[in-house]
């Protein structure tokens, strides 16, 4: 408990609070602390589940094949459930492999406390599937119970299991490399990078297409912020002589903004500055380019991830990765020619 402490920057006995569950320790702190357990390897002692069997006892008959239920885990937060133009497709990947496959689904928002399962019976549980963000503590809690898991575009440091992302670094790092061979030299980039993980991995990609490249580009702080309103302000302040070429979005939902922030400015969308966003979850904006995530083939190899992880318990973890196709709108193919 000293070392966790020591890591994480709190005392010894909100460490002992937060780890037992106690009251007495913030949920912000709480939650930091069950992380950097996990990064230190505090949880890794758990024994792993046994394969054909229920995931909590090993002496309780064995499971068939296709038996049981899945439940599938959304996050608490707006923007990331069943009616979202990315989410939606993934989810319904998921619920059409789930039904070839003849299982039962259980889907369930994450809920504000991480005793889930207070109201669940894990032993009827059989596989957990993550969709998007969900909290440490309550991936924890599935772990503790060794429920096998699999989490679509989401990762956690504190605990280990397999994951299913689109290949987001090789996507954006070749739209770059795209729109450099078109001329384009001057480049920003628009995301919300503290967010999800995709967004890091996105500007990673982009980073490393400009290097690749070796083009240089002074990054704006205001266009890696959380919030749309404070990126607008951003595109408002700048000198017309600063306005980029072109604007990376770390999806088409911010190329959206982007555009929005530009035409206040008078600046021609993309004759001035082209956009570029990522999911391709838009079709009537002028989005010069995305790249197509094929949303419910990500879902279905959630599945088939979660089925072999199953009955093949012991193996090491698999980050398994979808390629995404770039896309350019034809109405502007020309102006790129």
């Amino acid at each position: 408990m000293q070392q966790i402490a020591d890591a994480a920057g709190v005392s010894k006995f909100a460490v002992s609070r937060a780890l037992t569950g106690k009251p007495g320790v913030s949920e912000h702190t709480r939650e930091m602390i069950v992380r950097t357990a996990g990064q230190l390897g505090y949880f890794k002692t758990e024994p792993k589940y046994k394969a054909m069997e229920s995931p909590i006892s090993s002496g309780r008959r064995a499971v068939k094949k296709h038996e049981g239920t899945i439940l599938i885990l959304f996050p608490n937060i707006r923007s990331q459930n069943r009616s979202s133009l990315y989410w939606g497709p993934v989810f319904d990947g998921i619920s059409a492999r789930l039904n070839e496959k003849g299982m039962d689904i259980l889907t369930l928002t994450e809920p504000s406390s991480d005793h889930m399962f207070s109201v669940l019976n894990p032993d009827a549980i059989r596989g957990v599937i993550t969709v998007g963000t969900i909290s440490t503590p309550v991936l924890l809690e599935i772990y503790r119970l060794r429920i096998p898991l699999v989490m679509v575009d989401h990762e956690d440091s504190a605990i280990h299991t397999d994951t299913v992302f689109t290949d987001n670094v090789k996507g954006m790092k070749e739209l770059v490399l795209m729109l450099a061979a078109k001329g384009y030299k001057r480049f920003q980039f628009a995301g919300q990078l503290p967010d999800a993980v995709s967004f890091r991995e996105r500007w990673l990609g982009y980073r490393m297409g400009l290097e690749e490249m070796q083009l240089q580009s002074d990054q704006l702080a205001g266009l890696l912020v959380q919030e749309y309103t404070d990126m607008q302000q951003t595109i408002r302040n700048m000198s017309l002589e600063d306005i980029p070429e072109v604007i990376v979005c770390a999806n088409d939902h911010t190329a959206f903004i982007m555009i929005e922030a530009l035409r206040s400015r008078d600046v021609r969308v993309p004759e001035r500055c082209a956009v570029t966003g990522f999911d391709n979850t838009r079709t009537d904006d002028p989005i010069m380019a995305t790249a197509h995530i094929h949303k419910e083939h990500l879902g279905a190899r959630a599945v088939d991830q979660l089925l072999w992880r199953i009955n093949t318990p012991e193996a090491p973890h698999e980050r398994k990765l979808i390629h995404a196709e770039l896309i350019m709108r034809d109405e502007y193919h020309s102006l790129l020619s």
